[in-house]
């Protein structure tokens, strides 16, 4: 910025009270760019820029008049400068070039710019042009007092993301320091970098921060330049090897091996009322070679709804079981812990194996016999909710966690059961137990490569034989009477039904003020049939009652809301109505729809809608529509939602990545992958350089 010339704001700063203490040093800009997380240098020069403003040239006002609504920058002299009242109070002030006049607009102002844009003061003024009533007009504009011939600047200005209190101009002269005082020896060797074809990262950095004017400003925007290139590559080169290092941190603790697969296994695969799938047998071979290892297990097991990551899971904890550890596994909600518990259970106590469920809502007294079963190892399997991380709960000898839904855990809970000892004589060693987490949720190969690159994944791609296809229908909110008639018929077939209502995320008490309003219409509308009704707000043991209802066939059709998205398994259940189905994300819809179809009759889900309908809410539900593929419909839902949304940045613990795209840098994340593998190989001194210099000793990146 020139000598001569003086930024100034258009919108008044508030003047705060002074402030003492802990607010004072909290007021400061130092600690103000700790909330952004720039704590040193390097931080600030990877602060890299949202966008620019060219203030590199001038037109004149008469030139600035014909653009239309664009955003321009011209130069003139005050000719006057005074507060009107009406319509309201504003500061109204003419600048005048030898070409025209323009008018400065500001509703909010001091009166200290009053002064300042006194008549005859030379001004530069940026911003969009308008054609008002008394002609061209700014309405408040960027503007600066300057000198007559002052000098233009000679590159982009950076617009930077700025906190609460960080002025653009406070951040341009912290980086522009930070710059000055950097090491820029390059993490990457030049035969490298050359061979992947990457700029130098100092040169990168330093244009990114000030492009010139004759740069290619589609290629900044759409962040294809090939200094944004390099950005991109070292982002998730650092995440690369932070993932593989997690890894092989893994791989240095220590676990019990879990090698016997005995009479449990044996006698729980003839108890079992179907045969196995081949993709199931698959990833049980892998879990399997994985439990035989005196190293920790960390395994993605992944399959699509109703694919069977049940069944594999008991199997998983027989072996455990049967080499002489207790197995435990976790839900996310107690309809789908206590599912699982029954349907285990229902297998292994036959076998002569103790079984605990623990949840936050027993009674004390069912409570205190379950810690006792589990801490005497009594209970070789335990099924539970978040209960089971509490201080109380003690193992005899824990081998196994399997985490179902494991996306819906924050990691201080995944990483809470998995530190529940083996043993605990073996409290402070590093032997944990084996881990496996289960989704419904497919993953993507690019996210899966990106964010689970510590871990193993197993997938399983096939769904059991005998299983029914489901039509999907979208049809509109108008047409309700006649989708309550098919429900009618349908049910006299001795079909049931789900009627899920809509998700309102401002108010749990009116989704639930919702769904009680539809249990009561279609009682009115359905007085022949049995209508249940199930919420997240009712107790554990009524939401009991009513599942077990349905289950049976009692209840013909049950309203919910969500609670019923995961675990629920009645086979009878062939038709779902989905009402304001462009409410629910893609992930959401599929995990919904996946509670019917589950049988052998022909299932058909209704997505009823709200028009008119917006962009994205047409994508999702013509994606429904289209196909039923899991794995298909996670890669259409991460090109809707990008990956930050997709995983859930509170529940996947990774910061997300800054300038990496998943969806249009599939080809950088095989690069970062290939090269990392290569430089912990090869050159672990360049992978500690590469993970300061990105991560600052902050790898946040280790997943549990």
């Amino acid at each position: 910025m020139p000598a001569t010339a003086k930024k100034t704001t258009s919108k008044p700063k508030s003047k705060a009270p002074a402030k003492k203490d802990g607010k004072a040093a909290a007021a400061k800009p130092e600690n103000k760019l700790a909330k952004l997380g720039l704590h040193n240098d390097m931080d600030l020069a990877l602060h890299l820029p949202l966008r620019y403003e060219d203030e590199t040239t001038l037109m004149t006002i008469a030139e600035a008049s014909m653009r239309g609504l664009q955003t321009v920058q011209v130069e003139g002299v005050v000719t006057k400068c005074d507060v009107q009242f009406r319509p309201r109070r504003q500061l109204i002030v003419t600048v005048g070039d030898d070409s025209a006049q323009l008018t400065m607009r500001f509703l909010n102002f001091y009166g200290s710019q009053q002064r300042q844009l006194a008549e005859g003061t030379r001004v530069r003024v940026r911003g969009e042009l308008r054609h008002g009533f008394f002609g061209a007009e700014m309405v408040h504009p960027q503007y600066k007092v300057v000198n007559e011939g002052a000098p233009l600047p000679d590159v982009l200005t950076p617009v930077y993301p700025a906190g609460e209190g960080l002025s653009q101009a406070y951040l341009r002269r912290a980086i522009a320091s930070a710059v000055n005082r950097l090491d820029w020896s390059d993490t990457l060797p030049d035969s490298m970098r050359e061979t992947l074809k990457l700029a130098p990262f100092e040169s990168s950095v330093r244009l990114l921060h000030n492009p010139p004017p004759d740069v290619d400003e589609h290629a900044l925007i759409e962040r294809s330049h090939p200094a944004w290139i390099r950005m991109k590559f070292d982002e998730l080169l650092a995440q690369q090897l932070s993932l593989k290092r997690a890894q092989a941190a893994r791989r240095a603790k220590t676990s019990r091996a879990l090698p016997v697969t005995g009479r449990v296994t044996a006698e729980l695969i003839k108890v079992l009322p179907f045969k196995l799938t081949g993709a199931q047998e698959r990833v049980l071979e892998e879990i399997r070679a994985d439990l035989r290892e005196s190293f920790p297990m960390q395994r993605l097991l992944q399959g699509d709804v109703g694919s069977g990551k049940t069944v594999v899971a008991a199997l998983a904890a027989a072996q455990a079981i049967d080499s002489g550890f207790q197995a435990v596994l976790m839900a996310p909600t107690e309809i789908l812990a206590e599912q699982h518990f029954r349907k285990i259970a229902a297998w292994m106590e036959p076998l002569d194996v103790g079984v605990a469920w623990l949840s936050g809502s027993q009674k004390k007294k069912e409570k205190t016999e379950a810690l006792a079963h589990i801490e005497s190892g009594a209970a070789r399997l335990v099924v539970g909710t978040h209960a089971l991380i509490q201080d109380t709960v003690q193992f005899e000898n824990l081998g196994l966690v399997i985490v179902d839904e494991q996306h819906r855990f924050g990691v201080g809970q995944r990483l809470a059961l998995r530190n529940k000892s083996i043993n605990p004589a073996d409290a402070g060693s590093t032997t944990v137990p084996h881990q496996l987490m289960m989704s419904a949720t497919p993953i993507p190969r690019t996210l899966a490569m990106t964010y689970y690159a510590d871990l193993e994944v197993s997938v399983i791609d096939e769904l059991p034989p005998g299983r029914s296809p489901i039509v999907t229908r979208v049809i509109d909110q108008n047409r309700r009477d006649e989708v309550v008639e098919r429900v009618h018929a349908a049910a006299l077939e001795g079909k049931q039904i789900y009627w899920v209502c809509p998700l309102i995320e401002e108010s749990e008490a009116l989704e639930l003020q919702t769904a009680t309003d539809t249990h009561a219409a279609l009682s009115a509308a359905l007085p022949d049939l049995n209508i249940g009704l199930v919420h997240g707000r009712m107790k554990p043991v009524e939401k009991q009652i009513v599942m077990e209802g349905f289950s049976r066939g009692a209840i013909h059709v049950l309203v919910a809301t969500t609670v019923i998205e995961v675990g629920v398994d009645v086979p009878n259940a062939s038709l779902m109505v989905i009402e304001h189905a462009e409410r629910f994300g893609l992930s959401q819809l599929h995990q919904l729809r996946g509670r019917v179809g589950r049988g052998s009759a022909a299932s058909v889900c209704l997505l009823m809608y709200q028009g008119p309908l917006g962009g994205t809410a047409k994508e999702r539900l013509a994606t429904m529509r289209e196909t039923t593929d899991g794995f298909e419909i996670a890669r259409r839902d991460l090109d809707i939602r990008g990956p930050g949304e997709f995983l859930g940045a509170r529940q996947s613990g990774d910061a997300m990545l800054r300038f990496a795209d998943l969806a249009t840098d599939q080809w950088l994340v095989e690069k970062a992958r290939d090269t990392a593998q290569a430089l912990l190989q090869h050159a672990p001194d360049i992978v500690d350089r590469h993970l300061a210099r990105w991560l600052g000793g902050r790898e946040d990146y280790l997943r549990v």
